[in-house]
């Protein structure tokens, strides 16, 4: 089986304050050199143009959960949690640095051009943008390198005209889509692990590869999903579930993410055919054991 593909979305998590980011990836840089099958292969965070996105009531709105805000308003708390380009390119140094791929989400045109301008290997469309046409038109048409999108909170009706979009350009090929519930964190029962069978079976020979984008509690759902076809595996990440912030509570902490990647990678080796009837392994223990046997 492929090799599973494993993404740490920091997203947030850093509280808006770099050195936070900086040791979550230099963290995430340790785990190859503990146990190569711990190894983080991508580390993700996210960009967005607030007034962009928000209308001036949303902007000035106070937080709907005040307990989690930076700010007086919701505009102010999503500013207060943004990076600006040269920070980002400062991050994107610092996960080349440890070995890691940088990549971000974007959530408006805007925020997907100045990523794009950074030239990074992937860039993620959230499920909250997934049908924001001008935004997928420009990764389409200006920037090379893989699109990453989830599906969740996406009607089929949806889906199927978002990769006919990326099919009209010949693009589909490198597009990752992910399986995913919108929420957070959501209950075993709202994970829906078999639409990955469905997007594999209806869209596998269409693009690059199905992920699965989890916000559920531990890892074991993972482990499902990677026995069900998904290749890339995005989760949260934060270096303590309870800090201040929507997403700390459906996130991983770094011994929580370590064991993921290293009990994918195993169940990975493990998801083969026997090679030969009796495999080495086995030849020493039917010669010992097995005593009745009928040529």
């Amino acid at each position: 089986m492929e090799r599973p593909i494993i993404i740490a979305e920091i997203g947030c998590n850093h509280k808006g304050d770099m050195e936070i980011a900086h040791k979550m990836i230099k963290l995430l840089g340790v785990f190859k050199t503990l146990n190569p099958d711990s190894a983080i292969d991508i580390v993700k965070f996210q960009k967005r143009t607030n007034k962009e996105l928000l209308t001036p009531e949303e902007y000035n709105a106070p937080h709907p959960h005040p307990e989690n805000s930076y700010g007086k308003t919701y505009g102010e708390h999503r500013e207060f949690l943004e990076f600006n380009l040269e920070q980002n390119a400062i991050l994107k140094k610092w996960c080349e640095e440890e070995g890691l791929i940088y990549s971000t989400s974007t959530w408006d045109l805007t925020a997907a051009k100045e990523i794009v301008a950074l030239n990074p290997k992937m860039i993620k469309v959230p499920s909250a943008c997934n049908c924001d046409f001008d935004m997928l038109a420009y990764l389409r048409d200006e920037y090379n390198g893989e699109i990453h999108l989830s599906f969740g909170m996406t009607t089929k009706d949806e889906e199927k005209k978002i990769i006919e979009f990326f099919k009209e350009n010949n693009r589909a090929k490198d597009l990752v889509i992910y399986a995913c519930t919108s929420g957070y964190p959501v209950p075993f029962e709202d994970i829906c692990l078999n639409e990955i069978t469905r997007l594999k079976n209806s869209y596998g020979n269409d693009v690059k590869a199905i992920g699965f984008s989890g916000h559920h509690l531990g890892i074991a759902v993972d482990i499902a999903a990677l026995a069900l076809g998904a290749t890339y595996f995005e989760r949260h990440f934060t270096l303590d579930r309870t800090w201040k912030g929507t997403d700390h509570a459906a996130s991983l902490e770094p011994a929580g993410l370590q064991k993921l990647a290293r009990d994918l990678r195993n169940v990975a080796k493990s998801l083969t055919y026997k090679s030969e009837d009796i495999l080495d392994i086995e030849k020493v223990q039917r010669k010992k054991l097995k005593r009745k046997v009928h040529d």
